[in-house]
C-alpha cells in the first residue's frame, strides 16, 4: 500500500525503502535474541539488502526501465523475508504459538464441528488450549487438518495475496495498466516487513487486513458508480468481504462500526442499517455454516474469544508487550480494572468523534478506524506491538487512494434524482461534470 510512494521515487528511491526494511530486520535480528523473530530478521535483512542493491543497479535505462528492476527487488524481497525464514520455521523451529492454535482448531473442526475445546478442558490446558480467533480462521487450519503440508503458513500467505491483489485492482481501477499495477503493490506490501514478518510468525492478523481494506476499496468505487447495478454490487461485496472478517477476529469489528457511521453519513441511517444488517447477517451464516457444534455450546465460545483476551480467566495471553494497558493490568485487580475503564473510556470517545464529525469518505472511515485500533491496542491488557500492522496498513491504504483520487474524497459529488428512484439514499453518486451535463439536458440536479 505504501508503495505508490516508492514508485514515485523511481528505482534509487526504492533502494532507500529496501535499506530501510534491512535495517529493521537487523535490529529485530540483533536485539530479540534467540528465537523465532531473531531468524527471521537475520534471513530478511540479507533478502531486503540484496533488494536494495538491486534496485540501485537496475534504476538506469539500460535495464529497460524500471519494471524488471521493480520485479527483480520485490523478488529478493519476498525470498528474504518470506519465503526463505517461512520454510526454515516450518522445518527447523518449534511450531508459533498462533500456528498451533488455528492448526488445532483446525483438527477440533474438521473432528468435532466446533474449533473450541470445551469449558472444562480450557482449565486444565493453560494458556495455548484457548482460542481466541472466531471460527472462519479455522479455515487456514483445515488444510493441514486434511494432511495438506505446510500447516497454516502458505495458505495465510496465499489468502493475504490475493485480497491484498483485489483490494489494488479496485483501488487501482483508473490506471491503464490497473491489474499490472495491482500485482506490483500486492506483490511489494507482501515483501514489507508490516505483512511478510507476522506472515512468516504465522500470525493471523494479516488476512483480516486485507479484507477490511478490500471492503474499504469497494465502497470507495460504490460511490463513484454511475450505475446504479454496479453501486449495488460493490457494495454487496464489500459486506461479504467485511462479514468474513468479522468472522474472522474481533479486530474486525471496530471497522464496522466506523464503517457503518461513514455510510449513514453518505447515504443515510436507512442504507446504513442495510449495509451493517448485511455484514451481520454473512458473518452469522458463515458462523453457523463452518462450526454449527460451536452453537449449542455458547459458553465456550465466551470463554476462549472474549474473557481469555481480555485477561478475565486464569490463563493469561501471552501478548504482552509493555503498552500502556498491559502495564497496568501488571498491578494488579486494580490495574486491571484501570486498564479496561480506560479502554471503555477511549472507545466512548472515538464514539463522541463519530458523532461529531463523522467521517464523509471510505478513506476518512480507513483513518478513523486507524485511530480507533490505536488506541484499543495501546490500552488493552493484552497487547502486543505488532497489532500495530493493522492502524500502518489501513493508513497506507488511505494515503493510496487519495492519491490516485479514489478514496472517495477527490471528486465533488453531487444526488442526482431518477424518476425511477423514491429513496434520496438510492440514488447514484455523478461526479460534478457529469451532474452539469445532465442537468443540461433537462435531468434535475442539486449543484
Amino acid at each position: 500500500m505504501g508503495y505508490g510512494v516508492v514508485t514515485m521515487t523511481g528505482g534509487r528511491g526504492r533502494a532507500v525503502w529496501y535499506a530501510g526494511f534491512a535495517l529493521y530486520a537487523a535490529g529485530v535480528a540483533l536485539l530479540r535474541g534467540p528465537g523465532l523473530e531473531h531468524w527471521w530478521g537475520t534471513w530478511a535483512a540479507g533478502g531486503y539488502a540484496a533488494a536494495a542493491v538491486i534496485s540501485n543497479l537496475t534504476a538506469g535505462p539500460a535495464w529497460g526501465g524500471r519494471v524488471w528492476g521493480e520485479r527483480l527487488a520485490v523478488a529478493a524481497g519476498l525470498a528474504g523475508a518470506l519465503a526463505a525464514p517461512a520454510l526454515w520455521l516450518m522445518t527447523q523451529e518449534p511450531t508459533p504459538p498462533d500456528v498451533a492454535v488455528v492448526a488445532r482448531a483446525g483438527v477440533l473442526l474438521a473432528h468435532h464441528g466446533t474449533p473450541y475445546l470445551p469449558v472444562a478442558a480450557l482449565s486444565a490446558g493453560g494458556w495455548l488450549a484457548y482460542n481466541p480467533y472466531l471460527p472462519v480462521m479455522t479455515l487456514f487450519g483445515l488444510p493441514g487438518a486434511l494432511g495438506l503440508p505446510g500447516k497454516t503458513w502458505p495458505w495465510l500467505a496465499a489468502a493475504t495475496f490475493l485480497l491484498l491483489y483485489a483490494t489494488f485492482r479496485v483501488t487501482l481501477a483508473p490506471r491503464a495498466d490497473g491489474r499490472r499495477a495491482a500485482l506490483r503493490h500486492a506483490a511489494f506490501w507482501l515483501a514489507c516487513p508490516v505483512m511478510a514478518l507476522p506472515l512468516t510468525m504465522g500470525i493471523t492478523d494479516p488476512p483480516v487486513i486485507a479484507l477490511t481494506c478490500l471492503a474499504l476499496a469497494l465502497l470507495a468505487r460504490s460511490g463513484r458508480a454511475l450505475e446504479d447495478r454496479a453501486r449495488r454490487r460493490d457494495i454487496a461485496v464489500a459486506a461479504l468481504a467485511l462479514g468474513a472478517a468479522c468472522a474472522m477476529k474481533y479486530t474486525a469489528w471496530p471497522a464496522l462500526a466506523i464503517i457503518a457511521v461513514m455510510v449513514a453519513a453518505r447515504g443515510g441511517v436507512r442504507s446504513a442499517v442495510r449495509f451493517t444488517g448485511a455484514v451481520l447477517a454473512v458473518a452469522a451464516a458463515l458462523v453457523a455454516a463452518l462450526a454449527p457444534a460451536a452453537l449449542a455450546h455458547p459458553a465456550s465460545i465466551l470463554q476462549n474469544t472474549v474473557a481469555y483476551p481480555l485477561g478475565l480467566t486464569a490463563a493469561k495471553s501471552p501478548a504482552a508487550s509493555p503498552l500502556p494497558g498491559h502495564l497496568l493490568a501488571t498491578l494488579g485487580s486494580g490495574g486491571h480494572l484501570a486498564a479496561l475503564v480506560l479502554l471503555a473510556a477511549a472507545g466512548l470517545a472515538v464514539a463522541a468523534s463519530l458523532a461529531l464529525a463523522p467521517p464523509a469518505t471510505p478513506a476518512a472511515a480507513a483513518r478513523r478506524v486507524a485511530i480507533g485500533l490505536t488506541a484499543l491496542f495501546l490500552l488493552s491488557p493484552a497487547t502486543r506491538f505488532g497489532y500495530f500492522i493493522y492502524p500502518i496498513s489501513l493508513y497506507a491504504w488511505a494515503a493510496l487512494a487519495d492519491r490516485e483520487g479514489t478514496g472517495g474524497g477527490r471528486r465533488a459529488t453531487v444526488d442526482v434524482p431518477l424518476p425511477d428512484l423514491a429513496e434520496a439514499d438510492e440514488y447514484p453518486r455523478l461526479d460534478e461534470t457529469t451532474a452539469r451535463v445532465l442537468a443540461a439536458g433537462g435531468a434535475r440536479s442539486v449543484l
